[in-house]
């Protein structure tokens, strides 16, 4: 187990590593911050003296390696806008962002789950194909498609409900359903087709065979099996919930992290969206890191076969 664990850790350590580095080229390809902080209002000196200010002279190997030594003390740099601490700046936008999260990741399950397994007790029906039919479209359009449809009929031509900011309940309806309708389609999909795996074995057939009553055997036998697959589909929807809230939050002008991260883009704020990337990096692959062990934990042939 130790060593199926240092395995993990290291690999997802490099993952972090291989992302950071290719933002961190990437971003100075786009230019200095100082062309659209002062345009054509700063001399040759100032530009200098700011670039010097900022470490932007340095060849590029050398500011990587710097900011890395930074990072290892704890020093993730100053906001080049706003001359603030990039995790003050982060911080105060921190709470918006989980609480969206949050409710569209309940909402994903409390809605997702029972309408897999409705799907798979009840197939062949009618009402389970139109359900369906949801899922696959809930999967297959993108978060941007779904917010813009979204605020034109509830929050336009309806006017039932309000598309920006996020001062008020009502204004978490739109963005969290705009979350939560992708992560309802897989976990709907997922429970639907590990449902019918595990009815179709032999041991739900003799439970069945010794006159078990159906939610018996649905509940204590079928579901604690069919469940366990799950747990890797808590990587996907939390991948799935950053990379939908970047989008979401830029279409409702919702006050989060991810609001602060694409803006930082077309300001150049460096150290902003460095810390952003590297901050999604490591929820992403942490949380993978997490479900590898939970899974290694439940089902130790992972770890044999690792």
């Amino acid at each position: 187990m130790i060593r199926f664990l240092m395995w993990r850790l290291g690999r997802a350590v490099l993952t972090v590593l291989l992302v950071l580095a290719a933002c961190f080229a990437a971003i100075r390809m786009t230019g200095s911050p100082v062309d659209l902080l002062y345009g054509d209002g700063a001399t040759p000196e100032q530009i200098v003296e700011l670039e010097r200010e900022w470490g932007l002279d340095r060849p590029l190997p050398e500011q990587f390696a710097l900011y890395l030594r930074n990072l290892a003390r704890g020093e993730f740099g100053t906001s080049i806008v706003e001359r603030r601490p990039v995790t003050a700046v982060y911080a105060e936008r921190l709470a918006p962002t989980l609480q969206l999260a949050a409710l569209a990741l309940v909402l994903g399950t409390v809605v997702g789950l029972p309408l897999g397994m409705a799907s798979a007790l009840w197939r062949g029906r009618a009402g389970a194909r139109v359900a369906m039919g949801f899922t696959f479209l809930g999967y297959a359009v993108p978060h941007f498609i779904i917010a813009i449809v979204l605020i034109l009929v509830f929050g336009y031509h309806l006017n039932w409900l309000p598309s920006t900011g996020a001062s008020t309940p009502a204004h978490y309806v739109l963005p969290a359903i705009t979350l939560a309708l992708p992560l309802m389609a897989v976990n709907a999909r997922y429970m639907r087709s590990t449902l019918l795996d595990v009815l179709n074995q032999d041991y739900v057939r003799t439970a069945r065979a010794k006159g078990l009553h159906e939610p018996r055997v649905i509940g204590l036998h079928a579901m604690r099996n069919a469940v366990l697959p799950l747990i890797t589909v808590l990587g996907l929807e939390v991948a799935g919930l950053v990379n939908g809230s970047l989008i979401v939050e830029t279409v409702f002008s919702w006050p989060g992290v991810g609001k602060v991260l694409t803006g930082s883009v077309s300001r150049r704020d460096f150290p902003i969206l460095q810390f952003g990337v590297i901050a999604y990096a490591c929820v992403v692959v942490g949380v993978n890191l997490l479900v590898d062990v939970l899974y290694a934990v439940a089902d130790p042939r992972v770890r044999v076969e690792s």
